[in-house]
């Protein structure tokens, strides 16, 4: 059984994609941009993106009854690799110590023309 999902409380998607799908015990997230959720736009700042980015990762998780613990993939997309280090330490605060594996990498443009986005997928209880 599969289903999209769809929360108020992330950024709607700005093509033709879903924020998310729940497979199974599946769920994968789209890439999600720094938006700030109160403006609507993107947050100042990688350091602020970056936190942005993974609430609403969150926020997609909680649609299908996951949490950051259940999370055992992430890819990161970065425009500049020099924001590497700022962009682990905002991550790292999201996790209570064991990491999802992961890729990083740095991507010539964004949409909105963000400077980090995050994308997820998590492992839930049936």
């Amino acid at each position: 059984m599969k289903q999209v999902l769809h929360t108020d409380k992330a950024p709607a998607a700005i093509g033709p994609y879903a924020q998310g799908w729940k497979a199974g015990n599946l769920v994968c997230t789209s890439g999600q941009l720094g938006i700030d959720m109160e403006t609507g736009k993107l947050a100042e700042g990688v350091e602020a993106q970056a936190r942005a980015s993974m609430r609403n990762v969150g926020e997609i998780l909680k649609t299908a009854g996951a949490s950051y613990g259940d999370v055992i993939k992430t890819t990161i997309f970065v425009k500049e690799l020099a924001d590497f280090q700022t962009v682990n330490t905002v991550y790292a605060q999201f996790f209570d110590g064991d990491y999802p594996a992961r890729s990083c990498v740095q991507v010539a443009a964004l949409p909105m023309g963000g400077l980090v986005e995050i994308e997820a997928v998590a492992l839930v209880e049936a």
